[in-house]
């Protein structure tokens, strides 16, 4: 698979195009200083407002739910019953921010057994997925009936997620007890071409679909050019682009052909940072030109080859946005770059607001109402999800978040949610 280097060609011109008219920004040295004031309150829009249950206020936006698991809005006899569009519009606010946030076990009450906390949780808050680890992984049979479990109690579908890349990053592969392959880190695999990579991936993403997975946090689109990088490494297909780049389409391909949603990591390109954001904040100095050369390369072949997710990493990048703001929580790099010059229309996920990097320097209400406004779908692992949750939902009602911008957010997870079968 080649990527369309007429397009690309394109793409590249149009970010350069950008980079020269960025201008100055100021920087913001410190997490305080990246805070936006709340907006005065406004009236709520009247779609946020719930189908059976009354007026929308601040004491009824959790767990108003306006039906039931007995009374699902799609029946097996009519898939098409109704769309993502008719289905945002009967939602409640609670059920749309919930949509919002990708949780641990742990953060609703569990860490290895489906319980009547996590039941419970789940009908409280909506959370849009879960992601598991190997802590919450002990056995086939616990992890099938822990992923039915939830499942069944999600009356909007459950994003179900791990991180897959095979080699040095599987929860799954070659744990004790499964029965499943083992591969290579992929810098080493691919060394045997794409056709090894989308075998590989195919197989990654038939195991994981036996276990109840939709979602895989794979495959990794950072090109490994900075061999300090203590984070990446043999993570990465190559330390060329190109060839990184058809990797990256091989392995969202392999992944789709198997029912599995994609999610490529780590936007804007962790592969030439020195730090590992999980204990700090990492950093980039390359100009957007750099990156538009090198990094973004193969996050255009997998947005080409309709990967479902793109995750946007901690990094800061001073040199193209003119302030020390993570990539997470900046709507210059969400937004402006990967949205509007790079055209992708998918789903953005935040990398797991639970790392050093975003708890250092920001409380989790802080992170969660930033990187909505920045632009992202989707946070991953706050480190308080109910702080988290309260913060947007207040943040909504207040009108710091227009109801139209988490409309935009809900409408795009969900349409996701119905082309993988998930709703």
């Amino acid at each position: 698979m080649n990527i369309k280097l007429a397009a690309v060609l394109l793409l590249v011109s149009a970010l350069m195009c950008m980079a020269s008219c960025a201008g100055e920004k100021e920087a913001l040295p410190d997490s305080e200083n990246s805070q936006t004031a709340a907006a005065a309150p406004v009236p709520l829009e009247k779609d946020v407002k719930p189908a059976h249950s009354g007026e929308q206020t601040e004491e009824n936006i959790q767990g108003d739910i306006p039906y039931t698991q007995d009374d699902n809005f799609i029946s097996d006899s009519e898939p098409d019953a109704i769309s993502p569009e008719d289905l945002l519009e009967s939602m409640t606010l609670g059920e749309k921010v919930g949509q919002l946030f990708i949780v641990t076990p742990e953060s609703l009450g569990t860490q290895t057994e489906f319980n009547d906390s996590i039941a419970d949780s789940i009908s409280a808050y909506c959370p849009g997925g879960i992601v598991l680890f190997g802590k919450n992984i002990i056995s086939p049979s616990q992890v099938t009936e822990l992923i039915s479990g939830i499942n069944q109690c999600s009356t909007l579908g459950m994003f179900v997620s791990v991180d897959e890349e095979g080699g040095s990053v599987a929860r799954i592969g070659g744990a004790e007890g499964f029965d499943t392959p083992e591969y290579p880190d992929m810098g080493i695999l691919a060394l045997q071409g794409s056709e090894a990579v989308y075998n590989a991936y195919t197989d990654i993403g038939r195991y994981l679909s036996e276990y109840g997975f939709n979602l895989d946090f794979a495959p990794v689109a950072d090109v490994n050019t900075n061999p300090d990088n203590p984070v990446i490494g043999k993570r990465a297909f190559s330390s060329d682009a190109g060839e990184a780049s058809e990797m990256v389409q091989a392995a969202v391909s392999g992944l789709k052909q198997s029912g599995i949603i994609s999610c490529i990591k780590h936007f804007p390109g962790h592969g030439d940072t020195a730090q590992d954001s999980h204990k700090v904040l990492a950093s980039t100095d390359k100009t957007l030109q750099e990156l538009t050369s090198c990094e973004l390369i193969p996050f255009l072949a997998g947005i080409e080859a309709d990967c479902g997710m793109v995750m946007v990493r901690h990094i800061t990048a001073v040199n193209v946005t003119g302030d020390y703001v993570p990539a997470s929580l900046s709507k210059y790099i969400t937004t402006d770059l990967l949205r509007g010059n790079m055209g992708y229309d998918g789903v953005v996920i935040t990398d797991s607001m639970s790392m050093d990097a975003i708890c250092r320097n920001y409380t989790s209400s802080e992170a969660a109402v930033e990187a909505i406004k920045a632009g992202a779908d989707i946070i991953l692992m706050p480190e308080d999800f109910v702080q988290a949750y309260s913060a947007v939902a207040e943040a909504v009602l207040s009108g710091e978040i227009s109801n139209e911008r988490l409309n935009e957010s809900v409408l795009r997870i969900l349409r996701l949610k119905c082309d993988y079968g998930i709703i």
